[in-house]
C-alpha cells in the first residue's frame, strides 16, 4: 500500500507550525504547542484516530490561544488532504457516538471535497462561557472548522449532553478521531473514488 503521509508547515506573523500526519500509524503521538491542554486533545485525537502525528508549534500566546489552535487546525487539514491523494478505495463516510462519562459527541464526517462545518450544542451553555481550565471552549469550534476547510470535507458534530467543560471537550476529540478513522480506512471491494462523479 502506498504510503499515506503529510509533512506541512506553516509560518505566519503569529504562528510557526510543523506538522507531520500518517494516516495508516498506530496512535503515536509527539506534540507541543505550549498549550498543555490542547497538547492533550491533540495527542488522544491520534490515539482514538489511529493516526501518528507530530505537531511542533510556537504562537503568540501572550495575546491568546486563537491563532496558535487555528492554525495547527489549519495545517491538520491540509495534511490531511495531501495525505489522502486521489481518495482512491477509501470508506468516506465516518460515524461516531461518543461517549466521556456525563458528556456525548455525536460525529459524522464525509469525506466529499466540499467544506462544511456544523457545531450544535442543544441545551448547552454558550460555549463563549466554558473553560477546561484556562483554555476555551469555544476554539473547539475554531479548530474543527479550520480543519474542515482546509481538509475538504464535510463535518457535523452535536455535543448531546454536558456537564463538565474538559469531557465536552474530550468527547468531541475522540468522537472526530474515531469517525475520520473509519472514513479514511481502505475498503478492499473498493478499488475507485467511492462517488458516481468519479472524484472527491
Amino acid at each position: 500500500m502506498l504510503s499515506r503521509t503529510a509533512i506541512v508547515e506553516r509560518s505566519t506573523n503569529e504562528t510557526e507550525i510543523f506538522l507531520s500526519l500518517d494516516l495508516d500509524g498506530s496512535g503515536k503521538a509527539v506534540v507541543q504547542t505550549g498549550i498543555p491542554f490542547f497538547d492533550h486533545m491533540l495527542c488522544l485525537f491520534a490515539r482514538h484516530g489511529l493516526m501518528d502525528l507530530e505537531v511542533n508549534a510556537r504562537g503568540d500566546r501572550e495575546v491568546d490561544f486563537h491563532h496558535t489552535v487555528e492554525d495547527v487546525g489549519i495545517c491538520l487539514g491540509r495534511a490531511l488532504e495531501k495525505a489522502l491523494g486521489d481518495k482512491k478505495g477509501i470508506r468516506r463516510y465516518g460515524f461516531a457516538l461518543m461517549p466521556m462519562d456525563e458528556a456525548l459527541a455525536q460525529v459524522a464526517i464525509d469525506l466529499s471535497g466540499r467544506p462544511f462545518f456544523a457545531l450544535r450544542t442543544p441545551n448547552l451553555p454558550p460555549l463563549s462561557l466554558l473553560y477546561a481550565g484556562t483554555f476555551p471552549a469555544q476554539l473547539l469550534e475554531e479548530f474543527f472548522r479550520a480543519f474542515s476547510m482546509h481538509g475538504m470535507l464535510t463535518l457535523h458534530l452535536e455535543i448531546r449532553a454536558a456537564r463538565d467543560t474538559h469531557h465536552l471537550l474530550e468527547a468531541s476529540f475522540k468522537g472526530v478521531a474515531r469517525a475520520l478513522a473509519a472514513s479514511v480506512e481502505k475498503d478492499e471491494r473498493v478499488s475507485e473514488v467511492p462517488s458516481t462523479k468519479g472524484v472527491l
